[in-house]
């Protein structure tokens, strides 16, 4: 019979989407080290079962499954599966992402629909499929991944900073809804991490082609962070109950001086991105060709 109590981490149930690569992976990974079931749920379903072997043959669990997050259905029979299965469903790390850079007279408003399909879509999907049996099952963790770019403004990417805000307001307003409920929501907001993404992904988009070597030495100047060693600590902050999760830590000042002076922040985020734009080469140029 299942006892009525979250697993923290030993024997706990866990899907991750996303979980083939970047944050996705190194978090099941983690949670895998610390004794979680894992389902790595992926479109990239080979490279997903890749990690699923590579979780095994160091001593954990895990199974890959592949899957469409904007797919509703797909969402619901997975996490069906893995309760009826498993007999439980610890934690719902609603990881899937897709990046699209560039200015918005760039976009396409099929870039919007794809984004906010994957990023946002995805989301809502895993939340109303898990949060029914985490409540009848009276406990369950929700890890929503949202981004720095959900939390203060970002130029050059609003597509993108647009579902990220979306994640962190669905986060915060359940959290609140389901405190006496037993269940968990919890919001990751990564600074820049060594992931794929930072170039796009292999589902994200660039409107115009800078040189993989400038946009590396321009990512480089913020630090970024190891998948690993983020997944360590936002797996502990997890553990924790934590309602908004930031690392790198000292991108929290940026939080902070957003929250105290808004103005500032907007004016601020104006100046780098013009500083940005010239340092990639990218200024001036004709961004609907």
């Amino acid at each position: 019979m299942t006892s009525n109590k979250i697993r923290i981490f030993s024997g706990a149930a866990a899907v991750v989407t996303g979980g083939a690569s970047g944050i996705g992976r190194a978090l099941a990974v983690e949670l895998a080290k610390r004794g979680a079931e894992v389902v790595l749920a992926d479109r990239q379903i080979a490279l997903a079962e890749e990690v699923s072997t590579e979780i095994c043959a160091s001593g954990g669990k895990a199974i890959a499954g592949e899957i469409d997050v904007a797919d509703y259905s797909a969402m619901r029979r997975l996490l069906s599966d893995t309760a009826a299965r498993t007999g439980r469903l610890d934690y719902l790390l609603n990881n899937a992402g897709i990046g699209i850079g560039g200015n918005v007279e760039q976009y396409g408003i099929e870039d919007w629909n794809r984004i906010v399909d994957v990023n946002l879509r995805g989301v809502i999907n895993g939340v109303q499929a898990a949060y029914p049996i985490m409540i009848r099952q009276g406990f369950g963790h929700i890890v929503n991944t949202a981004s720095m770019a959900g939390l203060i403004p970002s130029p050059g990417v609003v597509a993108y900073a647009t579902t990220k805000h979306a994640v962190v307001g669905l986060s915060k307003s359940l959290r609140a809804e389901a405190a006496s409920s037993g269940v968990y929501v919890s919001v990751l907001c990564p600074g820049v991490i060594r992931t794929p993404i930072l170039e796009g992904g292999r589902y994200g988009r660039m409107p115009v082609e800078i040189p993989p070597e400038k946009m590396r030495e321009f990512w480089e100047k913020l630090k970024p962070m190891f998948p690993d060693v983020f997944a360590h600590k936002a797996v502990d902050s997890i553990a924790k109950n934590k309602p908004i999760i930031i690392e790198p830590s000292w991108w929290r000042l940026f939080w902070l001086m957003n929250r105290l002076f808004p103005s500032l922040g907007i004016d601020l985020a104006a100046k780098n991105f013009q500083k940005m734009q010239k340092e990639l080469g990218i200024a001036g140029k004709d961004w609907c060709s």
